[in-house]
């Protein structure tokens, strides 16, 4: 019987028969690189899962980041500020020039009022806003025709200071602030925030702030009013509205971005600018 060739042996199974599907060459076994190449996709879902990354081609997340500039601007920017204070201006300007004709300064500032909601649904802008300005406005013109008295414009005003005020006072010393529970509405993540220490107590300083505008608004107001000085309450009531409320929304803004952390600021942010401006895409 012949002798097998050499290299035969290789070609044989593990029994010693000869596997006619093999070739003469070995079997070639992958290399490193090939096997790489064959896990890569893999790796790369692992990776992005890890991470919390997207595929490529998709954002980190559905809604676009957001600056301080369009929070800013999704609670109403300057606009909001001249929608609430340009009937009372126009009030006192017109009381004062015409010989302290009530009637028609209440009239002008109601007309006012209308304008600034009219140009906000031509330009298709937010009313929420012009709606409290306008019914304020006719609140207050009804109560001061009514008595007659010219600084009874002003008590309306003065009662929602010391309402809201006193609400935003009390649900921070329950350890509810306003603007927390306000927050978990708009954002319907409900109570989640009163578990994170930073989210409650940058809502809790926040809402100090507010609780302080109100009251430096009544400690001022109350006695002019009561002292019936109309001239120094108009001023005031103007000096501590457009002015004073930038003021105290811009501190609000400081110290809760200030009481939290870089990241928690942002989702903040994020979730607020979105949900005011309507959940817009820019």
């Amino acid at each position: 019987m012949a002798e097998p060739r050499a290299g035969q042996d290789s070609e044989r199974d593990l029994d010693g028969h000869i596997d006619p599907n093999l070739g003469h060459q070995a079997p070639k076994h992958p290399t490193d690189e090939e096997l790489v190449e064959v896990l890569r996709p893999e790796l790369e879902a692992a990776e992005a899962e890890l991470t919390d990354d997207k595929p490529a081609g998709e954002s980190a997340d559905e809604r676009p980041k957001t600056t301080d500039k369009d929070f800013f601007q999704a609670l109403g920017g300057w606009g909001a500020l001249l929608d609430i204070g340009l009937p009372w201006i126009a009030f006192l300007i017109v009381y004062g020039v015409s010989d302290h004709d009530l009637k028609l300064a209440l009239i002008v500032a109601i007309a006012c009022a209308a304008a600034v909601a009219v140009l906000r649904l031509v330009r298709k802008q937010p009313l929420r806003n012009v709606l409290g300005g306008f019914v304020g406005v006719l609140i207050s013109a009804w109560v001061a025709n009514r008595s007659g008295n010219a600084e009874d414009v002003y008590l309306p005003g003065l009662l929602t200071n010391v309402g809201y005020g006193l609400l935003y006072l009390i649900t921070v010393l329950i350890r509810w602030p306003l603007f927390g529970v306000l927050y978990g509405l708009i954002t319907q993540t409900g109570t989640a925030w009163r578990r994170d220490p930073a989210l409650l107590r940058g809502f809790s300083r926040a809402t100090w702030v507010f609780v302080a505008l109100f009251a430096i608004r009544l400690i001022v107001q109350v006695p002019l009013y009561l002292a019936g000085s109309l001239n120094a309450l108009g001023i005031a009531k103007v000096g501590l509205g457009l002015p004073f409320y930038a003021l105290a929304l811009w501190l609000a803004y400081a110290v809760l971005r200030g009481s939290m952390p870089a990241d928690k600021w942002d989702e903040a942010r994020d979730h607020v600018t979105h949900l005011l401006g309507g959940g817009k895409k820019k």
